[in-house]
């Protein structure tokens, strides 16, 4: 019991930990996100490659209710920055996932890509005729949405394992992003090669988050002072 208690008051007292600054700056960062992804969408620099198929793609079949799954990614990624316990693992966090997008950006402005005609009628399915008509089915390699989940999955086990966190937080952490990961390709927003390669982005950015959690207090406070 003395346990349970334990996690759970350090758990309360990450998410209290710079509550209103960690929603205002989740809730920017994430609108010019929107802006940056769209407007890439509409300036490519060069013509659009179709992305092929796999065996995967032909496996997951097309499921609409996926949908649900699909557009949690951004309570799931919130959880991220609610939970860093000081203002270095926020900015560490924070640094990752510019590098991520960085990137990913850079891919879709120079080497542009999108999914292929699944011979969908999507006005049958009115959250997916939103989003299709929206997205328009573009910046599709690699996958930012499994690169913010698979990233997001990265952190928040870490941040529940320093807080000894029972083991089925850490398995539903785990199911979340599957899930999501899942819902990209059965909402056919994404084929399977995109997904994979959204994972590798991920993996490179979490390397980088790991590195810069580590990072020693004299060399932080260096980093803070010459910024």
């Amino acid at each position: 019991m003395v346990e349970l208690e334990t996690w759970q008051r350090q758990l309360s007292e990450r998410l209290r930990t710079l509550w209103l600054f960690k929603m205002l700056t989740t809730m920017g960062a994430i609108a010019v996100f929107f802006y940056a992804y769209f407007w890439v969408m509409r300036h490519p620099l060069s013509s659009v490659t179709v992305m092929p198929l796999t065996g995967i793609d032909e496996l997951v079949g097309f499921w609409p209710p996926s949908f649900f799954l699909y557009a949690t990614l951004w309570v799931y990624i919130a959880l991220g920055t609610a939970l860093a316990k000081d203002l270095r693992e926020l900015a560490a966090y924070g640094a990752a996932s510019l590098a991520m997008i960085v990137v990913g950006l850079g891919v879709f402005m120079l080497a542009p890509t999108k999914i292929p005609d699944f011979a969908i009628v999507w006005t049958q399915y009115p959250s997916l005729a939103f989003l299709k008509k929206v997205d328009v089915s573009g910046n599709a390699c690699p996958s930012l949405h499994a690169a913010f989940a698979a990233f997001t999955a990265f952190v928040l086990h870490r941040q529940l394992t320093a807080i000894r966190a029972g083991s089925a937080l850490l398995v539903l952490n785990l199911l979340w992003c599957l899930g999501i990961l899942y819902s990209t390709i059965a909402t056919r927003q994404h084929v399977a090669l995109d997904v994979i390669a959204g994972m590798v982005l991920a993996g490179v950015a979490s390397i980088l988050y790991a590195g810069a959690s580590r990072m020693p207090d004299r060399a932080w406070a260096a980093a803070r002072g010459s910024g």
